[in-house]
């Protein structure tokens, strides 16, 4: 038994009702093989698929525990391909590991290049897809999937930053060796992998719930996308935990900034182009200035000549890790389609509003450094779950980097995509045509909170009161801390919390912590104020909920058992959480033009008359 799963069942964290930490999906084999035996195990009759002559089935025992169910209509086959497994009445039953994921996307894929049980890169993917994440559970999926199969689209259904909100190596979990997130604005680091789940438990997790709600069966293509992998400073050391953590997405997103923060850019002219003389070549750099006027681009010189000091040293290292992204999958899959993977260059970390010049740069380098790219993230500016507040100055800025990426065949990527409104959204698709990525992890966060806000349960109402209560000690505590930042966020969100109820924080709001927090108290505990939003994610890992920083994003039991509340909510809970994350894919499809509206519009009416959970679910 691996030390993670021994590690969880030791503490009774299961996952039945705390998934995806584990990369196995069996977490205790023996156990599940007693529960086969006893006929106590629960057949997902929508999971089925056919492979040549064979079908498989995923079966679920009463911990949460799976195992693949592979009925075949002659003898041999299977049991030289998937581990461990057992034969009863002719049926083999094999437990799903991680190990037996590899084999089994193999399998599928060999049988059925068609095959959308795992996530894949055809049709819309590489040019035109939402990004959709959590930053906190997995209970999303539903509502996703549901989306997909009425707007007949699919998404990128799984985006997480790795390794800032999954855990990228359980061992390192295990040691307590996992690294911290610095977050300014509440004035602590936060260990990595917030969220509680590994990165291989999440890909694992994606691929059963797409079996158990029979969406693999609508043949529509969705895709994973390991979002923001660090490239170079700190992260050179745990490069090919990180590749190896990521095999099963089909998109990455490479986020340069590590390096860029400790890359230096020489002071004087004559070392600046001496160093990109040296490192680029003569022939290189001739290339970037014939690409740069093929697309209608004209640098100045020692403007250049910054920006190559300061990217190439990422940029090296960026090829670096994209032959290993290449590697890993060539090493664990047979077929081309299992192998491929899209890319999108992050570029929205460098300093200010990215110019036009330098997504140009950066993408003639891509290009050049022969790593196709499908989106690019430049800066705009935005803010997360605000919207932006001058339409036309909007269009103008899209407009000018679109003008950049479509002479490069590149859709861009709208980072900190949450919360605009729908003329931004409108902006957004209709200056790209549509060749967009808008990522809006964030929200679905918030659409839980309003899913429990609005739910008639007692367990439901218990988990918003502490949630909301959690967030309320975060704000107050951030309110009078010593350090500038963290206070000046806290007040912002508190200001802004009574601006959405069209009022003036109180005269003596300030006067200490206790009126503060009287005056907050006072106010209806209400998923749209501002300091509920900022502080909400960090409460699924909390130990004990409790707001001290040194309880935030704890992997011991704890932390886990906190988690746990979220997954046993009601089904009303889940039901008000899947229609809201549905629904505001929906908007963000009609409004960005993705979908027709009338399809838009259809599938809103039909959400909204579903009133039970198993009819959402069968929806699927």
């Amino acid at each position: 038994m691996s030390a993670i799963n021994d590690f969880l069942i030791q503490n009774d964290i299961r996952i039945v009702d705390n998934p995806c930490i584990s990369p196995d999906f069996c977490l205790d084999w023996d156990f599940l093989k007693s529960e086969i035996e006893n006929g106590g195990v629960k057949n997902h009759s929508k999971s089925e698929v056919r492979l040549h002559d064979a079908s498989l089935r995923l079966v679920e025992g009463s911990l949460g525990d799976c195992a693949w169910q592979w009925t075949a209509e002659k003898n041999g086959g299977v049991s030289d391909v998937l581990e461990s497994g057992i034969e009863r009445g002719g049926i083999w039953y094999f437990p799903a590991t991680y190990n037996n994921l590899i084999h089994l996307k193999n399998l599928l894929q060999e049988a059925d290049d068609e095959s959308t049980v795992f996530p894949g890169t055809e049709a819309n993917l590489s040019s035109s897809t939402l990004g959709i994440g959590a930053r906190f559970t997995t209970l999303h999926w539903p509502g996703v999937f549901w989306a997909m199969k009425h707007l007949d689209m699919g998404f990128t259904a799984n985006q997480n930053s790795i390794p800032r909100e999954l855990v990228y190596d359980v061992d390192k979990m295990l040691e307590g060796n996992l690294d911290k997130v610095p977050f300014p604005f509440i004035g602590a680091d936060v260990p990595e992998g917030h969220q509680g789940q590994s990165v291989q438990g999440m890909s694992h997790g994606a691929v059963i719930e797409n079996l158990k709600t029979g969406f693999h069966k609508t043949k529509l293509p969705w895709s994973f996308n390991a979002d923001h992998q660090p490239i170079g400073g700190k992260y050179d050391g745990r490069e090919n935990a990180l590749v190896e953590g990521c095999l099963f997405a089909t998109y990455i997103t490479f986020d340069l900034s590590p390096e860029l923060s400790v890359t230096k850019v020489p002071e004087s002219s004559e070392k600046r182009s001496a160093y990109v003389k040296r490192e680029l070549g003569e022939p290189l750099l001739e290339e970037i200035g014939r690409k740069l006027s093929e697309v209608d681009y004209t640098i100045d010189a020692e403007q250049l000549e910054k920006l190559l000091c300061y990217v190439w040293p990422a940029m090296r290292k960026m090829k670096v890790r994209d032959r290993r992204y290449r590697q890993v999958r060539e090493n664990a899959f047979s077929t081309e389609k299992g192998r491929y993977y899209l890319r999108e260059l992050s570029i929205d970390e460098l300093p200010g509003l990215t110019s036009p010049e330098t997504t140009a740069v950066m993408l003639t380098l891509c290009e050049l450094m022969d790593m196709s790219i499908q989106f690019v993230a430049p800066a705009f500016g935005f803010q997360k779950n605000m919207p932006y507040e001058d339409n036309l100055e909007l269009e103008s800025l899209i407009r000018r980097q679109w003008e950049v990426c479509r002479k490069f065949d590149v859709s861009i990527g709208f980072h900190s995509g949450s919360g605009k409104s729908a003329e931004n959204y409108q902006v957004m698709g209709r200056v790209t045509h549509q060749n967009l990525e808008i990522k809006t992890s964030g929200r679905y966060t918030y659409e839980m909170g309003r899913a429990l806000f609005d739910s008639e349960n007692d367990q439901d109402q218990k988990l918003w009161s502490d949630w909301f209560g959690f967030t309320l000690d975060m704000a107050v505590a951030g309110a009078f801390s010593n350090q500038d930042t963290e206070r000046k966020m806290a007040r912002s969100f508190i200001t802004q919390a009574y601006q959405t109820l069209a009022k003036e924080p109180p005269s003596r709001i300030y006067d200490c912590s206790e009126s503060c927090r009287n005056e907050l108290s006072s106010l209806r505990a209400n998923p749209d104020l501002m300091f509920w939003f900022e502080y909400n994610f960090l409460y699924v890992l909390a130990a004990e909920g409790r707001a001290d920083k040194s309880a935030l994003g704890d992997h011991s039991p704890a932390g886990y058992k906190q988690r746990k509340r979220f997954y046993t909510i009601s089904d009303e809970g889940r039901l008000r959480y899947s229609k809201h994350v549905a629904s505001y894919l929906i908007f963000l499809a009609k409004n960005t033009g993705l979908v027709e509206a009338d399809c838009c519009d259809r599938a809103k009416f039909q959400l909204d008359s579903m009133s039970c959970c198993d009819d959402f679910l069968a929806g699927i």
